[in-house]
């Protein structure tokens, strides 16, 4: 007989990739529990700030798929063209949806209105205790079940589960207690994050300009004039742009970007964060799984980080769901090697992709950088490659879980 605290699945942390899950499990065929130090709602959640996610055409399907995609409404905005280019470069490459016969090839969202919709009437879906304000404090693995102790609200409490997913972030506590090998790449570089007006209408293109000091991401926002800017920049002139007022930000970026995309102008309030690159080798232990950045956390230099994420939460969902409806124990050995051989390729290869690109375009031999502009060139017009290219950058290539491929929505 199981214990009154038992929980077929308990999720650590109730950010994006946590709650995402939480949603995909609706529907009581698990008894689910998510432990989340903040309530929902709460603004001081660090996953749900004004931050603009680039989210791809795949990863809209799967939100779409999880009930939350009209909940977004005026606050997306379409991505139908990208511009790849380099500072001091003819070269280029363009990348457009209609190409690929889609509306868009992804959307611009703020993290704050995506975890709004997530959580939307979350502690009323069948199935889900959301435990919150509470903590993690220690865990233990046992042949049947993983034992945890937590901190909830004033009072101590044990939980009993099948499985343990830790959804806890970068720093994740789960990850460093299994002590799951890692890789981790430092880029001594900090992104710097705000939004800003231009004089032109941004026309739905998101920019990735690499620029001698760090690559530069210009995203398309609500609103026809509002961009978000990521600019990836060394820790010497990270701490000079810091100090800078927003005209003379504003203009330092401008020198580096352009005008392509007009004036910069009304620069607002400037986020500052270190970039590494971490990947869990393997990211399943006994009767536990991480996923999102407890797994991966990436440079964002191509925009991946949530969408890989997202990959592991649809791909989980769909084998805990068939092990579910057949009666089986979602901490299955089985279950968790087949998850492990479905997402380490796609994370794998995303993470070597993202820390190639920084590292090709970060160095300054010349011969080399001639090279990235012809490339780009190529690349612009060689259809067949920038259809592969298209359709990664998409989240649509290889073995797509079912949340990816349906087109109906449900609430």
């Amino acid at each position: 007989m199981k214990p009154a605290d038992y929980y077929d699945i308990v999720i650590v942390g109730g950010g994006l990739a946590g709650a995402s899950l939480a949603r995909a499990l609706a529907g009581g065929l698990a008894r689910v529990a998510v432990i989340e130090p903040h309530p929902p709602g709460d603004p001081g959640q660090p996953g749900f700030d004004d931050r603009a996610l680039a989210l791809a055409f795949g990863t809209a399907r799967i939100l779409n798929n999880l009930g939350v995609w009209s909940r977004l409404g005026e606050e997306r905005c379409a991505i139908e063209t990208i511009h790849v280019s380099e500072q001091g470069r003819l070269g280029f490459t363009r990348l457009r949806a209609g190409e690929e016969g889609v509306e868009a090839l992804g959307y611009v969202v703020p993290a704050r209105a995506l975890g709004q919709a997530l959580l939307h009437r979350i502690d009323r879906l069948a199935g889900i205790d959301w435990l919150s304000p509470a903590r993690l404090r220690a865990f233990e693995t046992h042949a049947t079940h993983v034992r945890l102790e937590i901190q909830h609200g004033d009072a101590a409490r044990t939980l009993e589960t099948s499985l343990l997913v830790g959804a806890d972030g970068g720093d994740s506590f789960i990850r460093k207690q299994l002590a799951l090998p890692t890789r981790r790449a430092a880029y001594r570089q900090h992104a710097i994050v705000c939004n800003l007006l231009t004089s032109q209408p941004h026309r739905h293109i998101a920019y990735e300009r690499f620029t001698g000091n760090g690559p530069m991401a210009l995203l398309p926002m609500s609103g026809e004039h509002r961009h978000a800017l990521v600019w990836s920049v060394n820790d010497a002139l990270r701490d000079e742009l810091a100090r800078q007022g927003n005209d003379a930000f504003a203009a330092a970026a401008q020198a580096a970007f352009g005008l392509r995309a007009g004036r910069f102008q009304q620069v607002g309030e400037r986020t500052v964060y270190p970039l590494e690159m971490l990947r869990a080798l393997r990211s399943t232990a006994p009767r536990a799984v991480l996923i999102g950045n407890a797994a991966h956390t990436l440079h964002p230099i191509a925009g991946q980080g949530f969408n890989l994420g997202i990959r592991d939460v649809a791909v989980l969902a769909d084998l805990l769901s068939d092990t579910l409806a057949a009666g089986g124990d979602p901490g299955d050995a089985t279950l968790l090697d087949r998850y492990e051989a479905w997402r380490h390729r796609d994370q794998k290869w995303v993470a070597r992709a993202t820390d190639s690109l920084v590292r090709l375009f970060d160095t300054p031999f010349p011969p080399l950088r001639a090279a990235r502009g012809l490339g780009l060139t190529l690349l612009d017009n060689c259809p067949p490659a920038k259809h592969w290219l298209a359709r990664g950058a998409m989240g649509l290539a290889g073995r797509l879980p079912r949340l990816a491929l349906k087109e109906a929505a449900h609430e």
